[in-house]
């Protein structure tokens, strides 16, 4: 049922990483101040400093000033939002959903697959990237792929693939992305916002080392001590040197974001 204000409408949004973090911090900021978000129990961001999934770790992050929660059940999901907050609590088979009836449905996963998302969850089902049709497994897709039809509303088909290939900043595509050289453990002396330079060990998988392969500052990095499988993203160095940016949400991020709003508004603002 449509509420009588827009801002009422609950939002579910499926994961709680750094685009599904853009997405609810832009509809936050639209005022759209109920939202919750699901996710599962040891979450892994490589830009931590701008995902909500770390209140799972640590029980709150606050990304540009908006404020994430670790709630343990959906009754507490109430409280979090008359304190202003975004509840973010342990629920990898969504059963949130089926407690809450929400008005809309965000699969902001980002697993280039459908891990389950259908149209009967709620009145409006959106997709982020690869892995959905709009029109079959949800209502709209929003594209991921940057370029011109980033951010794009799909009311259907399905986006671009994934390219497998990092966006390009400065001219660095693949260098500035650090993955595991093996499986492992993950350990680093080093934190996000150091700066590094091209040949330098930022880190470790169990024994074998992780170099930089441009100077510039690290980005984002998972949390130490995290078992890595082979050729798993695990960093982020960025070449333009700015050590604010790490706790920025990206270009990107708040982009989909703004998209996401656009198709809100398309289906309720009528």
């Amino acid at each position: 049922m449509k509420p009588q204000h827009l801002k009422d409408l609950v939002i579910a949004v499926k994961g709680a990483g750094e685009m599904a973090t853009g997405t609810a911090w832009r509809l936050f900021q639209s005022n759209f101040k109920h939202i919750f978000m699901m996710e599962i129990s040891n979450p892994m961001a490589v830009r931590r400093k701008v995902s909500f999934c770390e209140a799972i770790h640590d029980g709150q992050i606050i990304v540009e000033g908006v404020k994430a929660k670790k709630v343990l059940l959906p009754d507490e999901i109430q409280e979090a939002w008359q304190n202003n907050d975004i509840p973010v609590l342990v629920d990898p088979e969504w059963k949130a959903i089926k407690a809450l009836h929400p008005h809309v449905v965000i699969d902001a996963i980002i697993a280039k697959k459908n891990l389950g998302t259908n149209l009967y969850e709620a009145p409006l089902v959106i997709g982020l990237g690869p892995g959905f049709e709009a029109g079959c497994d949800v209502h709209m897709v929003i594209e991921t792929n940057r370029g011109h039809n980033l951010g794009r509303v799909i009311l259907k088909g399905c986006p671009e693939p994934d390219t497998g290939i990092p966006g390009n900043t400065s001219g660095y595509t693949y260098e500035r992305v650090l993955r595991a050289p093996c499986k492992g453990i993950f350990h680093s002396d080093l934190d996000i916002g150091d700066r590094v330079q091209k040949e330098q060990i930022v880190g470790y998988v169990d024994t074998t080392p992780v170099k930089a392969q441009i100077d510039g500052i690290l980005r984002g990095q998972i949390r130490h001590n995290t078992q890595v499988a082979n050729k798993l993203k695990i960093g982020d160095i960025d070449p333009r040197g700015n050590v604010d940016y790490c706790a920025l949400i990206s270009e990107k991020a708040r982009a989909v974001g703004g998209s996401v709003l656009e198709a809100i508004l398309k289906k309720y603002n009528q």
